[in-house]
């Protein structure tokens, strides 16, 4: 067992790592990750590992041979006050809880039911592919995120990371037809594969004891999925390409980026820091002060950047009155311009910190943001630092590196650019 101030470690001898964080809350998170997500389905399976998801929800097994049904998974649960979801992303699938600390035993219980040995009622799930399909279309008469989709089409086209998250109509309907597809998903969910993330007031050998009970005679699995397709990253080399699609709005839906670095590149946390400046969550962005304060263009625009494990990419968002979009677009241009041309001055990197470091450290009130942060770092680095760590190597960046790393990703030479007309 590690220990790391109030963090602490461990793998079982079948390869599953552990990550517990201790607190005083009254309240616990605990959740499984699995490294398997869209990119690993294969595309007449398309929308697999999501489907997944939402199934599992609907019955399971517990060792004794016991069915559980939909309504006695959601009962244990909601029935001691806690809350219980989960997600899935183009590279992890995960599931976790909130549960008051006298509970935590059964809820992790039940979430290793469900993972482990979910039954896939044919009933059930039938009723449950309505619902995804009825998401796919809430999500479609959505522009402002259907385009995000979109725009990961675009920049990883001809590679799984193109595949949409929610699937499409067809491929559903035949994973819903054959319940052999959902059982080998689950069954090549192999320990080595599995993060359990854990926070709350427990001693962290309470934890490794239930982890173990749980888990630790989990061995190789049933099935196994093809390789999973490395994708040929070049951040900042690739030819720029545009594409439109008429999507009868109101507005001019436009998204623009590149590729980035992967998780765990050397220069991963400046290109989080340059984004931040660029188009984060505040109001005084760059892109938001310009755009929106300045012009009074746009009511939203931001910029993200998703680091994947072997790619990434970056990009920018707004929508606007069709007669702005030239305007607006010139506008972040000269933006990212500016950032490959003007080297931060120190008050500016100085400021550009003190902001970060605020941010982080609002967010990290937040439990939920904390351990399913803390879930993500322990599945690609093997650690989950406090959120001061991470910090303090963010504030090592300086400006020369920050200028470098713009004129290395947002290059106007390699934009990838989506309009919605």
């Amino acid at each position: 067992m590690q220990e790391n101030n109030t963090t602490f470690y461990k793998i079982l001898p079948n390869g599953l790592k552990i990550v517990h964080r201790m607190t005083t809350s009254e309240v616990a998170y605990v959740g499984i990750s699995i490294g398997v997500g869209t990119r690993d389905e294969q595309p007449r399976l398309n929308g697999l590992a999501h489907y997944v998801e939402h199934c599992v929800f609907k019955g399971c097994r517990t060792p004794s041979g016991h069915d559980l049904t939909a309504r006695q998974i959601i009962n244990s649960i909601e029935g001691i006050g806690g809350e219980i979801n989960a997600f899935t992303t183009k590279e992890e699938t995960t599931f976790y809880a909130a549960t008051p600390v006298a509970h935590y035993r059964q809820t992790l219980r039940l979430l290793a039911d469900m993972v482990l040995r979910p039954t896939f009622p044919k009933r059930e799930t039938d009723k449950e592919l309505g619902v995804i399909l009825d998401e796919i279309e809430s999500y479609e008469d959505s522009p402002s995120e259907l385009i995000y989709d979109d725009f990961e089409s675009l920049i990883f086209s001809g590679h799984p990371l193109a595949q949409p998250i929610l699937g499409k109509r067809k491929t559903l309907k035949t994973i819903a037809s054959n319940p052999q597809y959902p059982l080998e998903w689950v069954n090549s969910f192999s320990p080595d594969k599995m993060v359990m993330f854990s926070q709350g007031n427990i001693r962290p050998e309470q934890i490794f004891r239930m982890a173990e009970r749980e888990f630790g005679s989990l061995g190789a699995r049933s099935a196994e999925l093809p390789q999973r397709s490395a994708f040929a990253n070049i951040a900042g080399h690739s030819a720029p390409q545009e594409c439109s699609f008429r999507r009868h709005t109101h507005q001019t839906h436009v998204m623009l980026g590149g590729k980035a670095y992967p998780l765990g590149h050397p220069d991963q946390l400046a290109m989080y820091l340059l984004n931040n400046i660029l188009g984060g969550g505040s109001l005084n962005s760059r892109l938001n002060l310009s755009l929106r304060e300045q012009k009074g263009l746009v009511y939203t625009i931001e910029s993200q950047y998703v680091p994947l494990s072997d790619t990434g990419y970056w990009s920018i968002y707004f929508a606007t009155e069709p007669a702005n979009r030239d305007q607006c677009m010139e506008l972040v241009l000269a933006e990212l311009k500016r950032l490959r041309e003007d080297k931060l001055s120190p008050l500016q990197l100085r400021r550009a910190l003190t902001q970060l470091h605020g941010q982080m450290a609002i967010s990290a009130e937040n439990q939920e943001n904390s351990v399913l942060a803390m879930a993500k770092q322990m599945m690609y680095y093997g650690e989950a630092p406090a959120w001061q760590d991470t910090f303090a190597k963010v504030a090592q960046t300086t400006a020369d590196k920050l200028q470098d790393v713009a004129n290395d990703l947002l290059s106007q030479n390699t934009l990838y650019t989506l309009f919605y007309l």
